[in-house]
């Protein structure tokens, strides 16, 4: 008997694949209006700075897309699961993904975002955009909103704390602060009852029993530069106001990103750290979570849970 053959489509943000893509992927950002110098030649900067002429930051994802389906492949044998890639601001775009699916004969597919809470200005975007186009090619595809309190996330989160506060090895970790962090989006979400925040407190809540943890807070960073207001307080307000505070020791957990992007290497390694250093604080940041297995499978049960319910519409 030929196995179901079901596609997976895995979307994220994206990220240039050289510095000679980013000009293309700040202006696809910015709704197709090109960057000034000045914009392009800061976003080139901290590329540059946490690159230094070499562009991982693709594979990060290109690992995560491959070890889903290896993970697919092997808790779900009977099942011939193929994953594609789509992205929001690069090629191949979450429209591109759809059309490869299409090509390769996929009639039912599964769609799922890099990130485990759900917004209406992301993860709403990116699945609106998969299924109109799936449509478009006869294809039949559900879509995941979130996954923010799978019990194999929070344990993977969970250990990273608790390997991150091990480096704080001179104090007791009571004192350690904790800051839990997310990708800030537009004031705005909250007039529409968005469950962004409240999904990322759950996500924090739940690490922070867990682990013990009872010293911690939450921080929003990476906000855009628009005139409309962002969601608060900034992760750098937040490292000057702890240290008035009188706390010397911060561990900062980014919930919200799943892997070594700018956000991460650069906003929390080398902004959050030079300030800490100004401050004379002891600043640590949990591992990403990247191709760790036990988020591998999270998705692969989330993807399997959401195929589930895809197949019982057709009974």
């Amino acid at each position: 008997m030929e196995k179901q053959k079901v596609g997976v489509l895995v979307m994220s943000y994206g990220t240039p694949q050289s510095m000679d893509d980013v000009e293309a992927y700040y202006t696809h950002i910015r709704r197709g209006n090109k960057p000034s110098p000045e914009q392009l030649g800061e976003l080139a900067s901290r590329y540059e700075a946490i690159v230094g002429g070499v562009f991982p930051l693709r594979e990060h994802t290109d690992n995560q897309v491959s070890g889903l389906q290896k993970t697919l492949q092997k808790e779900h044998p009977d099942v011939e699961f193929v994953c594609f890639q789509g992205l929001k601001h690069a090629q191949p775009f979450i429209e591109d993904g759809v059309y490869s699916m299409a090509e390769s004969g996929i009639k039912e597919a599964v769609g799922i975002v890099l990130a485990p809470h759900y917004s209406t200005m992301s993860i709403a975007s990116y699945n609106k955009r998969a299924q109109e186009k799936a449509a478009e090619h006869g294809i039949k595809m559900a879509c995941v909103d979130s996954y923010h309190l799978h019990p194999k996330l929070l344990q993977a989160l969970s250990e990273r704390v608790e390997r991150a506060l091990e480096k704080f090895a001179d104090a007791d970790r009571s004192s350690v602060r904790i800051l839990f962090s997310a990708h800030s989006l537009p004031e705005k979400i909250l007039e529409l009852g968005d469950p962004y925040p409240e999904q990322l407190l759950e996500t924090s809540r739940a690490v922070a029993e867990k682990t013990g943890v009872t010293n911690w807070q939450f921080a929003w960073q990476s906000a855009g530069r628009t005139a409309a207001p962002w969601l608060g307080p900034d992760i750098l307000d937040v490292l000057r106001s702890v240290s008035e505070e009188g706390v010397e020791r911060v561990l900062i957990c980014p919930i919200g990103f799943v892997s070594d992007h700018l956000e991460v290497l650069y906003d929390i390694d080398i902004e959050c750290r030079q300030l800490a250093e100004e401050l004379g604080l002891h600043l640590e940041r949990t591992e990403s979570l990247n191709t760790d297995p036990l988020y591998m499978e999270t998705l692969s049960d989330t993807v399997w849970n959401k195929y589930g319910e895809l197949k019982s519409q057709d009974e």
